[in-house]
């Protein structure tokens, strides 16, 4: 397979080659790649709209929401208010499943952390405990 790398400068001079023209791109962000192969006349039209949305998958959407958060909220507890305020506690959840929720979101804390940050929540009234211990659910006790 003939493969090359070209910068957006090149890509604007195969812009101006003849419509019926296509092309094929590979645009890689993170460990996400994606191939488009598209009409030459549109390319930077696609290629925009695949980059949106590889911004969204790749966390980028992630990173702006950290920008918006209120300040202190990348401690383990403002981490867990997120997702109370999300609701994503809206069902009874496992300490395990919280860990993983916060890993899959790029926050990886150990188990020990999570469990003081999930007590403290609970003595704060946003969360609620049910079970016995080692096998708490948390669930939220208000919505956000």
């Amino acid at each position: 397979m003939n493969e090359r790398v070209i910068n957006v400068a090149q890509v604007e001079q195969l812009v101006k080659a003849p419509p019926g023209d296509r092309i094929k791109i590979k645009l890689r962000k993170g460990n996400i790649e994606v191939e488009i192969e598209s009409p030459i006349d549109r390319v930077a039209e696609v290629v925009a709209k695949v980059a949106e949305g590889l911004a969204v998958t790749s966390g980028a959407g992630t990173a702006n929401r950290v920008q918006q958060r209120r300040p202190g909220a990348i401690t383990c507890r403002g981490l867990i208010g997120d997702l109370w305020r999300d609701g994503w506690f809206s069902q009874p959840r496992g300490l395990s499943e919280v860990v993983e929720e916060l890993s899959r979101r790029g926050y990886n804390y150990n188990s020990t952390a999570v469990s003081h940050s999930l007590a403290d929540l609970v003595r704060g009234g946003l969360l609620t405990r049910v079970g016995t211990p080692r096998t708490y659910r948390y669930v939220q006790k208000r919505p956000p």
